[in-house]
């Protein structure tokens, strides 16, 4: 399955109002090679196991497989992870028909909030709410699987 992904900064926290849903997130990388990326996450009482390609020169597309797997496996094979688990808030936001993922990030990524709506292709239009800040899309360093090696509470340093 390919994926099409837009990512944004959040200039504030308006959004927490808005959400339909939220849940923690924990998640970490078993591997983070620049050609694929391979991610544990428990997300509430549901784990998850999943494999993202590289993507496009623009950062909007990516293949993307996903399995739910049983929470104890996914607890087991978090011991195996590479260092730097991310840890999150994740508010569901839905505006008109695309739904925003605002993840508030914990740890040593604290301070750091980024919005992402998933389109069906790269030019379609959808509404920016007033919360929605700078475009981040193909911005590595946004990446969770770059926030595990680089989190945001070094960008400063």
């Amino acid at each position: 399955m390919v994926e099409i992904e837009r990512k944004f900064l959040v200039r504030s926290e308006e959004f927490k109002t808005q959400a339909t849903k939220k849940f923690r997130i924990i998640q970490g990388f078993l591997n983070t090679h620049p050609e694929r990326t391979v991610r544990i996450r428990i997300r509430g009482d549901q784990a998850f196991l999943t494999i993202k390609g590289k993507s496009s020169k623009n950062g909007l597309t990516r293949f993307e497989w996903e399995k739910e797997i049983p929470v104890v496996e996914a607890e087991e094979l978090m011991k195996l992870c590479e260092p730097g688990l991310i840890e999150k808030m994740r508010y569901l936001v839905e505006i008109k028909e695309h739904t925003f993922e605002i993840d508030e990030f914990f740890g040593e990524n604290q301070g750091l909030i980024v919005a992402e709506i998933e389109l069906n292709s790269e030019n379609e239009a959808f509404e920016k709410p007033e919360w929605l800040g700078e475009e981040v899309t193909g911005e590595v360093r946004y990446y969770n699987s770059q926030l595990s090696k680089n989190p945001f509470i070094n960008w400063g340093k």
